[in-house]
């Protein structure tokens, strides 16, 4: 009765914390490059900052705490484009994620998913998809599409993160997501 018992929660703890995320198969892509950051560095990366009182870099690292992972997937290749979308798509629906914004600006498509957390303020996961980013700085008709999947899992206050967007001066879109909760 005793090795049943351990061959049940031996059997069982893939179930229970060594779960993989369904972006995970996009690591090792080599039409998709991946960015992973891991509560590890971004505690250090805080902790390094720490003693700066300025109250931007203070709001940084009160987030940047507050973050268990961040993933980012970029790719240049149709194909894998296509596979990423379809795979976020699934992902959406199988997770229950709320849409949270889009904002279509010419060929360029963004959006932003979240699930909720302990509060209106706060999400357990937001995850942003971008399509269409255009670059034109080699000739002028040298277009260059690109997909981002970009996902975030912790206690993510959206205030900060809003506000932070605002300082960086990142896609005009990017600086209602702290308006739209």
């Amino acid at each position: 009765m005793k090795k049943l018992i351990v061959f049940v929660l031996l059997a069982s703890v893939p179930f229970f914390g060594i779960s993989q995320s369904i972006f995970d198969k996009f690591e090792d892509s080599e039409r998709i490059g991946s960015v992973t950051i891991n509560s590890g560095m971004l505690t250090l990366v805080a902790n390094m900052m720490e003693d700066d009182k300025d109250e931007e870099t203070q709001d940084f690292i009160e987030l940047a705490k507050s973050i268990k992972n961040i993933k980012i997937f970029m790719s240049e290749d149709e194909g894998a484009s296509a596979d990423m979308a379809a795979t976020m798509k699934q992902y959406v629906r199988s997770s229950k994620l709320e849409e949270l914004m889009k904002v279509r600006d010419g060929d360029t498509n963004l959006r932003f998913y979240v699930r909720n957390g302990k509060d209106d303020s706060h999400v357990a996961e937001l995850l942003m998809f971008v399509t269409g980013i255009e670059d034109k700085k080699h000739h002028k008709h040298d277009h260059r599409f690109e997909t981002v999947l970009l996902t975030m899992t912790g206690d993510i206050d959206l205030a900060k993160v809003g506000s932070l967007t605002k300082k960086m001066d990142l896609h005009h879109g990017l600086n209602k997501v702290d308006k739209k909760r």
